[in-house]
């Protein structure tokens, strides 16, 4: 019986080795689709800093877009909490962010603006990673995205999303 045992076991260990070869699903940063057809991931980091990683995105009109948001910081969310909100164009960013200052309580969302969104990641705590997937305009332009999140536009947290 132990004479088996090792000539069992061989093709059982052949088999794992081989599954565990496979290709590698995951999509990657460069904004590949996670299956054919599907929405360009986009991936954006923010931290301490009060920077995003990237500060313009060109897309085609009508393009799927997946915008993956990670805030890659240390400080508490109550204190430095970072979302991602894309607005239409010609919106006026700067009133926007001044306006989301006073909105604590819709999470940096002044709800009488909210029609000016396009698509938007809520706010997120240290380490923590949230995304939106939606539908570039297709109208050719330039359109705004901010973190609304108090005194983080002012300090260059914000960004555009280019049609063309």
């Amino acid at each position: 019986m132990t004479m088996k045992t090792p000539v069992l076991l061989t093709p059982i260990l052949a088999a794992l080795l081989l599954a565990g070869c496979g290709q590698n699903n995951s999509p990657a940063s460069s904004g590949a689709s996670a299956t054919p057809g599907g929405p360009r991931i986009v991936e954006i980091t923010a931290g301490d800093t009060m920077k995003y990683s990237l500060t313009t995105i060109e897309a085609s009109p009508g393009e799927r877009l997946d915008v993956v948001l990670t805030n890659i910081g240390t400080i508490p969310k109550e204190v430095m909490g970072h979302d991602w909100v894309l607005l239409q164009a010609g919106s006026d960013a700067t009133a926007f962010a001044n306006a989301a200052a006073t909105a604590k309580d819709t999470d940096y969302i002044p709800p009488s603006l909210k029609g000016q969104i396009i698509a938007q990641i809520g706010l997120l705590g240290p380490r923590k990673s949230d995304d939106v997937t939606f539908t570039a305009p297709t109208a050719p332009g330039e359109y705004p995205f901010l973190c609304t999140f108090p005194a983080h536009f002012l300090a260059g947290m914000h960004g555009v999303l280019v049609v063309k």
